[in-house]
């Protein structure tokens, strides 16, 4: 048997691929910055070439090692944390710094994955879903308090795993509504919403009149859930109120415009939407993006790098980019659904969605549909902790599906 078989050599292609791209793109903004990033790219493909060494069964045997020691370093933040941009969430050690809660992600996928995988989780008892509900709880709720809002977001994306392995979608559902009347309630008078939400839940019942039963819990659940949601409708306008100003105004820009708030928390996305604006279909040309070359966009280099793209490569280049990034996620599922192994899927599920939920949130950042929350792009994005905790999280995948098609049972 040749060694490179069970390589996924389409995952490894596009790992590299959309690595060395963002290397280039990072150069344009800094040349400096492009070069290190290089050298980090390096550090992370020899850091991966070391777990395709070691045994299969260490990550499985050693996840709730690797758990307990992100919770601690992400508790560890608040005595001993460096705060840069707002945010206590960074190890400054000499010249170099480090987010650990790139790599608390990594101990949880893998402790969802090996809980999971055990012979006592079945979804169907309260014990298990408060238990997999506990261990992502545990480090959201550290990472809420830090505060990164951003990085909190992402930890919804382990419900993919979860739904996967038979959680009821009525929670995504759920989620979805109380977002949907928070931020609507933000724009809108709060008593437009309820009458809407109640005219809505009435015509629910009338159509479902006599299949529904009636009694008390049934009206306990009508009466309790409008409720709630008249209670997070007129919350939302005081909830937006107490955050901090620049927290606030990132949500208002959604709104108002960043025309609105073009001297604070609207700067960066005005100038990230001109670039990508002015890119037309196929670019500017390398090193040759005015708004790039001209440092209009600060950090351009970390959360707004599309913007990079959009510029000097255009509609074409960053068509490519969305494309190479879907293909990859869409492998990263695929592969992960012919696990043999119910750990290597679920590992493989908890990436994917990680990956997607990283995706999503900064491109709809970049380009003025999401609030600016600080999530960098995978791989792309300027820093060795995110590189090297999605390359690791990319190793450990591909290790496990490496053995999974070289396996006999």
């Amino acid at each position: 048997m040749k060694w490179s078989e069970g390589i996924d050599k389409l995952g490894f292609g596009l790992y590299i691929i959309i690595c060395l791209f963002a290397v280039a793109n990072i150069y344009s903004v800094d040349e400096g910055l492009g070069k290190k990033q290089l050298i980090f790219f390096g550090i992370s493909f020899f850091v991966g070439l070391i777990i395709f060494l070691v045994r299969t069964n260490f990550f499985e045997n050693f996840a709730g090692i690797f758990y307990i020691g992100g919770v601690l370093l992400l508790i560890g933040l608040f005595p001993f944390g460096t705060e840069i941009l707002g945010q206590k969430n960074w190890y400054k050690f000499g010249g170099f710094t480090m987010q650990p809660v790139e790599f608390a992600k990594i101990g949880t996928a893998l402790m969802i994955s090996n809980y999971v995988a055990g012979p006592d989780f079945n979804l169907k008892y309260k014990k298990s879903l408060w238990t997999v509900l506990a261990i992502i709880g545990v480090p959201a709720v550290v990472v809420l308090a830090i505060p990164d809002v951003g990085s909190m977001l992402v930890f919804t994306a382990f419900f993919i795993a979860l739904f996967r392995e038979g959680l009821s979608g009525w929670l995504f559902g759920v989620g979805a509504i109380l977002a949907a009347v928070f931020l609507i309630s933000i724009a809108v008078n709060p008593i437009y919403v309820m009458v809407t939400i109640v005219a809505i839940v009435g015509i629910i019942i009338f159509l479902n009149f006599y299949r529904m039963t009636w009694n008390i819990f049934t009206f306990g659940a009508i009466f309790g859930s409008l409720a709630i949601l008249a209670g997070l409708s007129f919350g939302a306008p005081k909830i937006l109120e107490k955050m901090p100003k620049h927290q606030r105004e990132r949500i208002e820009v959604l709104y108002k415009g960043e025309k609105a708030f073009r001297d604070t928390s609207g700067y960066n996305l005005l100038y990230s939407k001109t670039a990508i604006g002015s890119g037309g279909f196929f670019g500017k040309g390398y090193k040759q993006g005015s708004v790039t070359q001209g440092k209009f966009v600060p950090e351009q280099e970390t959360d707004y790098i599309f913007c990079t793209v959009g510029e000097e490569w255009g509609f074409f280049g960053s068509t490519l980019l969305v494309i190479f990034y879907a293909v990859f996620i869409g492998r990263i599922f695929y592969l992960s659904e012919n696990q043999k192994s119910i750990f290597n899927r679920v590992f493989g599920y908890c990436f994917a969605g990680i990956l997607l939920m990283h995706f999503a949130i900064n491109l709809g950042m970049v380009m003025g549909l999401f609030p600016t929350v600080g999530i960098p792009l995978p791989f792309f994005s300027y820093g060795g902790s995110s590189l090297l905790a999605f390359s690791i999280m990319t190793f450990i995948f591909f290790k496990l599906n490496y053995n999974d098609k070289n396996s006999l049972v």
